[in-house]
């Protein structure tokens, strides 16, 4: 006996839900495999420039290549690199298809996405991870590809960079700051008279961190935007923060928006494994208004208090990272070791 129509179309609606759970618990399986570090650049390796996100202004990219090339690298691009559709550097399907190519071709050694803005969280599933763990590339950039460095962090288990970008520090009409420039640099550089940990001091007028508890802590770095962070959470892409070192930052959110992301990962248990945090700059839009509570608990910095003070682990607070001139690069998914007693963050090296 057939089915009644009702019953068809509840079965068939079970199917879709169900398989679309599998796929997600398939995906969600992919996080065991143990985390890779990229090559460094060395000069003469070749950067693609690629644009997975927003838009991209030709004078800072053009720019950004001039200097990359005056020290030593090649640039490389697809002539459309700065379409326009909307918001977004072209279709989805043109932004994953360039960010592929990217890694599978074995000419390039650096991806380096020329802005965030906002569109890395329409491609996520469809990028090939698998293809991006068998070529293991430098992927740089912060804000809006906070949502690439958690998906291929998780996915394809490989160390990616929260740095600044072409168009914001590379290609910066004042260029990177001496602080941004030592720290980018020294983090994807291979520079044999610098290999091994290294802590990062803290100069060129940047912000001075402060520190929450004490006592030092080592893990696993993850993190990046907030408001990244907080739209992933839920998804085959969110961030696993077990033993981890949380690091955050954002730009132009009051602190009533700063509190609900937060409550929305420690709902989602994302506070609660934590072996330490960094907390970078929260800092405004300059046409942002003031906001309505300056100081105490619901300050910006009395809401991240709220929520990091409690939990007894090492903090460091106002670290310079995120949108910002004195933007440092830190390995997302590398071993990082903070020390809350002495406020100083220490980059693991990756072991040979």
């Amino acid at each position: 006996m057939m089915p009644s129509r009702p019953s068809l179309r509840l079965f068939t609606s079970l199917f879709l839900i169900t398989h679309s759970f599998l796929s997600c618990q398939e995906l969600a399986a992919q996080t065991t495999q143990p985390m890779i570090y990229p090559e460094l650049l060395e000069k003469g390796d070749t950067i693609m420039f690629v644009a997975p996100a927003g838009t991209l202004d030709r004078e800072r990219m053009e720019l950004a290549q001039k200097r990359l090339e005056e020290r030593g690298y090649r640039v490389k691009r697809r002539p459309d690199l700065l379409t326009v559709d909307g918001y977004l550097a072209g279709s989805d399907e043109r932004r994953a298809e360039e960010l592929m190519q990217a890694f599978a071709d074995p000419e390039v050694k650096a991806v380096f996405p020329g802005t965030g803005g906002y569109g890395t969280m329409r491609i996520l599933d469809s990028l090939d991870y698998d293809v991006i763990r068998a070529n293991p590339k430098l992927l740089i950039g912060f804000s809006d590809i906070t949502a690439l460095h958690a998906a291929i962090n998780r996915h394809s288990g490989l160390v990616t960079y929260h740095s600044p970008v072409p168009m914001w520090g590379l290609g910066s009409p004042e260029n990177l700051s001496k602080f941004s420039e030592r720290y980018f640099f020294r983090a994807v550089q291979d520079d044999p008279d610098e290999a091994g940990d290294y802590t990062i001091e803290i100069f060129d007028e940047a912000p001075q961190p402060e520190s929450w508890g004490a006592g030092k802590a080592r893990g696993r770095l993850t993190g990046g935007n907030l408001s990244l962070l907080a739209a992933i959470e839920g998804t085959p892409y969110a961030i696993d923060t077990q033993d981890a070192i949380l690091m955050i930052e954002d730009v132009g959110e009051a602190p009533y928006r700063i509190d609900r992301m937060l409550r929305q990962l420690q709902l989602a248990g994302k506070l609660s494994g934590l072996r330490g945090a960094v907390i970078g700059q929260f800092s405004k839009r300059k046409d942002s208004k003031e906001d309505k509570f300056k100081t105490g608990p619901f300050s910006t910095q009395g809401v991240l208090k709220q929520y990091f003070e409690p939990l007894g682990i090492p903090v460091l607070y106002n670290f310079p990272i995120g949108h910002y001139p004195k933007n440092c690069t830190l390995p997302m998914g590398g071993e990082v070791e903070i020390d809350a007693d002495q406020c100083t963050l220490r980059v693991i090296a990756d072991e040979p």
